[in-house]
């Protein structure tokens, strides 16, 4: 594809190479950016990466890439050599599944199609790294993107969206011709999300619109005009249109503030900070008033509460073929930090996991290949362990709500008797 004809001669790149993705030049100042819009999964877009960078036109290469995906890039075991319990301790678990579970989904992707997604983005660096040219890293925080989703979509549709993430990128050993096509418009976490992002406005702003504004800004910031006199931009294709709207558009003078303000992730609702301890009240409201009736209903309600938090939660830990004295311990635990917002059921269970089962040299170094097959989460000890946090907590909230309506149903009932 040549390039655009829409722009006025005097803005184009002056003798560059044809290439198969769209190209757009935009001048700011004395700077000129010229964006090439990429295919994700295609050697062709790789060719002309290092064909433009090799006319030796330019004098800084930006790129549809943040530091953690440019690390992980550079440093595919990365996300082996994390500290587990802090994983865990900070609240990250479903983030570093997640991610684990994208990068098994992108290495299956490029076991299918001979072509490892992002290789325009690896032959961006490495063009850089040999001609000694300014590599800057534009895109948003993937974490900041995925929280940002979260926050941003209706509770309601909270669960489904991310067990639906997590369920197509390991249920499915292949991928289909039609998921490889969506990544020839964006990246991996665009292509999973492309279903929802279609018809929720909710979701299409943080994933495309706010990082089309992100970039834009991230350019006004490593690239000002002036600094550079012209910067090739890599990036999908689907990000060419709406980067290239911000940039023609007039850049603050100081973008900083701007930019931040696309990294904050929105605090939760003050209400869905207190549910915990609200339930946490109602429950111990059900047993005074269980007790209050009559000793036996009050340790029944006692009972019941125990016995399905701790069967839900204990038997998912099962799923996960966690160790017996992690289930046992599990068991005991959920019914009593259900009733503690402080702590979960699923920080003790991967406690003990850990204590029983330390993961080995071995787990971290064959992490990535492991977790491209569903059998290979349960297999690897780093990777079951994250299994082991999620299935507990999950069936500790299931437990807690189920034994909460349970709890209901025995008072209302013993009051109308």
């Amino acid at each position: 594809m040549t390039h655009d004809e829409r722009l006025p001669l005097a803005s184009a790149p002056d003798a560059l190479p044809t290439t198969s993705g769209p190209l757009k030049t935009i001048t700011v100042g004395e700077t000129r950016y010229t964006l090439l819009g990429t295919a994700h999964v295609s050697a062709e877009s790789a060719d002309d990466v290092r064909n433009l960078i090799d006319s030796g036109t330019f004098d800084a290469v930006a790129i549809e890439l943040c530091d953690a995906r440019h690390h992980s890039m550079a440093n595919p075991d990365a996300m082996g050599e994390q500290d587990l319990f802090q994983v865990f301790k900070q609240g990250k678990a479903g983030m570093v599944a997640a991610s684990l579970a994208l990068g098994a989904f992108q290495q299956r992707i490029a076991e299918q199609s001979g072509i490892q997604p992002g290789a325009e983005m690896r032959a961006a660096v490495e063009e850089c790294h040999n001609r000694e040219l300014p590599l800057l890293l534009v895109d948003r925080d993937v974490g900041i993107t995925l929280k940002r989703i979260y926050r941003n979509i209706p509770w309601w549709q909270r669960f489904s969206l991310f067990s639906g993430l997590i369920g197509s990128v390991l249920s499915r050993q292949d991928v289909s011709k039609e998921e490889i096509e969506k990544l020839k418009e964006g990246d991996i976490l665009e292509a999973t999300f492309s279903e929802f992002a279609a018809e929720s406005e909710a979701l299409y702003t943080p994933l495309i619109r706010e990082r089309d504004h992100y970039m834009a800004l991230r350019l006004a910031e490593e690239a000002p005009p002036g600094r550079y006199k012209n910067v090739l931009v890599v990036l999908g294709a689907g990000h060419l249109k709406g980067t290239s709207e911000y940039l023609e558009a007039p850049l603050p003078e100081n973008p900083t503030p701007e930019r931040e303000s696309l990294e904050e992730t929105p605090p939760p609702s003050k209400l869905w900070k207190a549910a915990p301890w609200l339930i946490t009240i109602l429950v111990l409201t059900g047993f005074a008033i269980g007790f209050s009736r009559n000793t036996e209903l009050g340790w029944q309600l006692v009972i019941e509460w125990f016995l399905i938090n701790g069967v839900l939660s204990g038997g998912a830990t099962i799923v996960a073929l966690a160790h017996p004295l992690t289930v046992v311990a599990t068991f005991f635990a959920a019914p009593l930090t259900s009733l503690n917002p402080t702590i979960g059921a699923g920080f003790v269970a991967a406690g003990v996991e850990l204590y029983m089962r330390k993961p080995k040299v071995r787990d971290f170094a064959t992490l990535r290949h492991d977790v491209t097959k569903l059998k290979g989460w349960w297999k690897n000890r780093v990777s079951r362990t994250l299994l082991v946090f999620i299935l507990a907590t999950l069936g500790s909230a299931i437990g807690t709500w189920v034994a909460g309506f349970r709890i209901a149903g025995a008072l209302l009932g013993s009051g109308a008797a």
